[in-house]
């Protein structure tokens, strides 16, 4: 014998709350530069796909932190010697 109430929906499912904060893969690609320390740090911005977006700042100024140290080693290697200056003639 059959207990359901004739006329009766069915129990609905409850769709889950909206959560503007739960994580959401944003699927940016990232092409690689050939900069080991770019690219490491470029990588790292998937992480924050897994994360809610209040822990987005995190992970957007470790690598706002990993780039700028990626230009300032720029600024720190020797670059090429300078010209050397045409030789001169003195009166003598």
């Amino acid at each position: 014998m059959d207990d359901a109430v004739p006329g009766t929906p069915p129990a609905a499912q409850e769709e889950p709350a909206y959560d503007p904060a739960a994580p959401a893969p944003l699927n940016v690609p990232r092409t690689p530069t050939g900069d080991a320390g770019v690219d490491a740090a470029l990588g790292r911005l998937g992480d924050a796909d897994h994360l809610a977006t209040d822990g987005h700042v995190e992970v957007y100024e470790d690598v706002h932190r990993g780039l700028r140290d990626a230009l300032t080693a720029l600024d720190a290697r020797p670059g090429p010697p300078a010209p050397a200056r045409h030789p001169t003639t003195t009166p003598q």
